[in-house]
């Protein structure tokens, strides 16, 4: 079997609220998706997820070659962008190209990607996780009663702005999660928004309200000593990593003790997430996925000995995307569909329309004043807020 050429799709994820973090919000309640087909001289298809704008600098160290070989296409893509860069864009293309490698791998064993990767058990923990900063307060809590539903005991919470909206926020959903477990495990995500200083200072103020499981990217993510002035300050463990792209980006925060929760994006592919897990293994640290929409490294989690938990946005999935996959018992059960267990309806998703043009702002910008905050500034709406430390005053 040869991969002989590829499909790109965009459909759209109907989520009904709008999503976002400190940096922004998304415009629109439906954000697109990726869908990358790769098509092989047999008529067998693989399918991979995320953005790949840049998947013709790549592409030539594909085509023709037996996707058995996934690994060592792999490198072979890495390599094809030596001199270049992997970063951004192009390793996203990379990462759609080894997951749909992933999928055909495990088609022609006709099995699941989560047995063919040596996996035992199917269910994967997980924590919710709302991207919910945009939602009024009863929205809020209307959402994550959606995953307590389905007997979830963790969740994760956006802020960094306004400490005592954030903690508000946190309270009320840990008292929701709570009808699950008496010591539910929360979750904050700062998504890059402060300075050492502010980190510390509003991370603290927040644990002596309650206990924060961990902190997520308080600062920088190659800001190593940064991250570990963070981790000595607090008590919770910090979290970092899903925006990092390469093995040689993890190498200065683990040589610096910068991170106790290892993050790796699902949208960098399979290849990439068992090399960091297995690096982060050899540091004796817990690696916990970032999701994107289908959830594929779902199947490489339950393969490696030091995944901690997965998290979860969303109780649905995009639009013309069928996924093998069920919410249940506080996490992700999988199924028993060959490959990532992903059916594509081409025809819904071009009749439906769903390609627009991507959005100019959101949650991808970074703002002008992020981690500058430590004097009074105007809100959006005009009214002064008190930005020493993120907390208005």
């Amino acid at each position: 079997m040869k991969v002989t050429g590829y499909r790109s799709l965009t459909t759209v994820h109907e989520r009904g609220r709008l999503t976002g973090d400190v940096n922004g919000v998304l415009d629109g309640d439906s954000p697109e998706v990726s869908v990358l087909i790769l098509e092989t001289d047999s008529g067998l298809e693989g399918i991979g997820l995320g953005p790949h704008a840049d998947i013709d600098r790549v592409f030539g160290a594909v085509i023709g070659e037996d996707p058995r070989a996934v690994t060592a296409i792999y490198d072979r893509m890495l390599s094809r962008v030596f001199k270049t860069g992997h970063a951004g864009s192009v390793f996203g293309a990379i990462g759609a190209i080894d997951m749909a490698l992933w999928d055909l791998k495990a088609k022609m064993a006709q099995e699941p990607l989560w047995r063919t990767l040596g996996g035992r058990d199917r269910f994967v923990p997980g924590y919710a996780s709302g991207l919910e900063i945009a939602l009024d307060d009863d929205a809020v809590v209307a959402l994550y009663e959606q995953f307590a539903d389905r007997g979830f005991v963790a969740a994760k919470v956006k802020g960094g702005r306004d400490l005592d909206h954030d903690l508000g926020r946190l309270e009320a959903v840990r008292g929701v999660m709570a009808r699950n477990s008496t010591h539910p495990a929360m979750m904050f995500d700062a998504n890059e928004a402060w300075n050492r200083t502010q980190a510390i200072r509003f991370v603290s103020a927040i644990e002596e309200r309650l206990e924060l499981t961990w902190i997520e990217e308080p600062v920088r993510r190659w800001d190593a000593a940064g991250l570990a002035k963070v981790g000595a300050g607090v008590r919770a463990a910090v979290a970092t990593g899903e925006n990092l792209t390469g093995l040689d980006q993890y190498r200065p925060l683990l040589a610096a003790n910068a991170v106790d929760i290892v993050q790796v994006g699902n949208v960098w592919g399979i290849t990439n997430f068992l090399r960091v897990a297995a690096v982060a293994h050899s540091h004796d640290l817990p690696v916990s996925p970032v999701t994107y929409n289908g959830n594929p490294l779902a199947h490489a989690a339950v393969a490696v000995p030091n995944h901690l938990i997965f998290e979860v946005q969303d109780l649905t999935f995009p639009l013309g995307l069928a996924v093998d996959q069920q919410f249940a018992d506080g996490g992700i059960v999988l199924g028993d569909e060959p490959g990532l267990g992903y059916r594509v309806d081409e025809e819904a998703i071009r009749a439906a329309g769903a390609t627009r043009p991507a959005e100019a702002s959101g949650p991808h910008v970074r703002p002008d004043r992020a981690g500058l905050r430590y004097v009074p500034e105007a809100s959006p709406g005009h009214q002064l807020k008190f930005a020493i430390g993120g907390a208005s005053s």
